[in-house]
C-alpha cells in the first residue's frame, strides 16, 4: 500500500464540508478553518488520498482567511487549473494523487517563490512531527 493511501478517507466518509470542498469545488466561509491557526510544525496532506500537500515551514499568515503558503511540498504534488469561474481569472490547485480541489494560487505571496497557496482547511490534515498526532481540517 503506498504512503498516499494510507489513512485515506472516501468521500463518502468525508466530513459534510470536506466533501462539499473537495469533491464540489467548494470554498469554507474565511477565518473558520481548523487549520488556519495552526502553528506547530509538521506536515499538511491532503484530507482524500494522505498525499503531502505543504511543509509547515512554508505556510504563513497572509490576513485572507484561509491557510497560506508560499511553496507545496514539490511542484509536482499540485495540479494548477485555469478557473474563470464568478468573473475572476485564478488557478484553481488541486491534489495531483487525486483531484481533490484544494483552492487557489496567486501571484501575490512573499518570497521566495512570491506565491500564495490559498488552501480551504476542510481540505487537509495535518500531521505533528513532534507525537505524530494527526487533525483533520
Amino acid at each position: 500500500m503506498s504512503n498516499a493511501s494510507k489513512s485515506a478517507s472516501a468521500p463518502e466518509q468525508l466530513t459534510e464540508i470536506q466533501r462539499y470542498v473537495t469533491q464540489e469545488h467548494g470554498t469554507e466561509r474565511p477565518y473558520t478553518g481548523k487549520l488556519l491557526h495552526n502553528i506547530r510544525q509538521g506536515i499538511y496532506h491532503c484530507v482524500v488520498c494522505n498525499a503531502p500537500l505543504f511543509y509547515s515551514e512554508t505556510k504563513y499568515e497572509s490576513g485572507c482567511g484561509w491557510p497560506s503558503f508560499y511553496q507545496p511540498v514539490d511542484h509536482d504534488a499540485i495540479k494548477y487549473l485555469t478557473d474563470n469561474t464568478h468573473n475572476m481569472d485564478r488557478i484553481e490547485i488541486r491534489c495531483s494523487s487525486c483531484g481533490a480541489h484544494l483552492g487557489h494560487v496567486f501571484p501575490d505571496g512573499p518570497q521566495p517563490t512570491g506565491e500564495r497557496y490559498c488552501v480551504n482547511s476542510a481540505s487537509m490534515s495535518f500531521t505533528d512531527s513532534k507525537n505524530g498526532e494527526k487533525t483533520a481540517g
